[in-house]
């Protein structure tokens, strides 16, 4: 089965899976993790199809003598709290994340929000369900209680606010779980927002909720701009809210590594000398950032699974990804859009300077943003020739494809990397100069492209 992906289950419903599919994944998931007679969190997204697959996957929870606590609606940061509030043993939010209303899927953790990736059960949950009927006896006889953790999800982001001034912030909830996230802002007197978007549809009609795609805030941004000098900043959830993107005052798209760059500083005001991971992909002032606030900058690899497994070796307090992920020590070292939203606002309270001008000084080198390219060769060919051509160069080391750092010699870092789903080879350059960047990303490319 195709649905079964490198960091969760994920498929066109109706199509790739049905309800017959999550029940069997259900049993599956209680027998990998070894969770029989435990407890876990399920949550769901507004999907038109989420109803009927929640059920389906609690039958399948229930029949492997499982509790399984049903949280509602919920955004994904909100089930990795719950899962970790309430000392589940594990977690499933039935969600297609940012896919549009044809999909749907789940993602899976363990006890603590541990996820589980293709690398850590995922493929061996896909073996057990192939070995399935869907007609065995059940190993158990579980139940269903109903829990509600919005209230105090929601006291537990407002705990991040340390706001100097009020700030008035523009939400695009895109019709999705962004809208469970709005706990996260009542009882907060200094933080107000104007919202679009703002009732449940599993149709999302007015637009994908997909931040990475800049198309779908195009709204939020016309919002913004028709109203200068009204709002701080905005900020567009994706479809179960475990992503953000965020605009300035004026209205333009902010890059994503800058937004992990503001963070670490607003967080290391009160966590001096802690870690910080950036995503290899992200600007060098990321790591300049958290270096001049006193952290210690760290990078990850690509990808949620990955990234929260380093920060938990390193005891690190926050990690950003450039899709948009925003991962907080306190939130079970898992996502928290609105975590991010506050640690934005709190920076922006606490300066006499707009966004925009805060952001200026991070526009320092030029980026190549991430070039794909499809190839017949075999990407692992053209990874070993770029390892083979620049390592007697350059520094060159294997976090997440091939990484080539040659910023003190030629003043340049690259990364070549594989796509996970696809033929794709993905470079992302970033150079001192927009000539050097422009020069570099050429070289690549024709290694990439012959």
């Amino acid at each position: 089965m195709g649905i079964f992906k490198a960091y969760d289950i994920r498929g066109v419903y109706g199509k790739d899976l049905a309800e017959a599919d999550f029940y069997k994944i259900a049993r599956a998931y209680v027998q990998f993790a070894g969770v029989q007679g435990g407890k876990v969190v399920v949550a769901r997204d507004c999907r038109k199809s989420s109803d009927s697959l929640f059920a389906a996957f609690t039958r399948g929870l229930v029949d492997e003598g499982v509790e399984v606590l049903d949280i509602g609606l919920a955004s994904t940061p909100m089930s990795y709290f719950a899962n970790g509030t309430l000392k589940a043993d594990g977690s499933v939010m039935i969600t297609a994340s940012h896919n549009t209303k044809e999909w749907n899927g789940c993602k899976l953790c363990k006890a603590n929000a541990v996820p589980i990736s293709g690398a850590t059960g995922i493929k061996d949950i896909e073996r057990l369900v192939a070995g399935m009927t869907g007609n065995e006896p059940p190993n158990g006889q579980g139940k269903v209680t109903k829990v509600d953790v919005a209230k105090e999800y929601g006291a537990h982001v407002r705990t991040f606010a340390h706001l100097a001034r009020p700030v008035h912030v523009a939400m695009d909830f895109g019709n999705g779980m962004g809208i469970a996230e709005s706990v996260a802002f009542t009882e907060q007197t200094l933080l107000t927002h104007d919202d679009l978007f703002g009732t449940y549809d599993g149709d999302f009609p007015n637009h994908a909720a997909n931040p990475l795609e800049h198309e779908t805030l195009v709204d939020l941004q016309k919002l913004i701009k028709a109203n200068p000098g009204k709002y701080a900043f905005g900020v567009a959830y994706d479809g179960d809210a475990d992503r953000a993107g965020f605009i300035d005052e004026k209205g333009e798209i902010i890059p994503m590594d800058f937004i992990t760059a503001l963070i670490s500083q607003d967080l290391l005001k009160t966590n001096p000398g802690a870690a910080c991971f950036y995503d290899l992909r992200s600007t060098k002032m990321a790591e300049e950032t958290i270096a001049a606030s006193g952290g210690k900058p760290m990078m990850s690899r690509v990808g949620h699974s990955f990234i929260k497994e380093q920060m938990r070796q390193n005891d690190a307090i926050f990690a950003g990804e450039l899709s948009g992920h925003y991962y907080f020590k306190a939130n079970f070292t898992a996502e928290s859009s609105s975590m991010a939203t506050y640690a934005l606002a709190n920076i922006v309270s606490a300066s006499d300077k707009p966004l925009s001008e805060l952001i200026a000084p991070l526009k320092k080198y030029a980026q190549s943003g991430e070039i794909n390219t499809r190839t017949t060769t075999p990407p692992a060919e053209i990874l070993a020739k770029i390892k083979a051509d620049y390592a007697a160069k350059a520094r060159v080391f294997e976090l997440d494809g091939v990484s080539v750092d040659a910023w003190d010699t030629e003043g340049y870092w690259a990364n070549v990397r594989m796509s996970n789903t696809e033929p794709l080879v993905r470079l992302n350059l970033e150079g001192k100069t927009p000539a050097i960047m422009e020069a570099k990303r050429d070289e690549f490319l024709a290694i990439i492209r012959a």
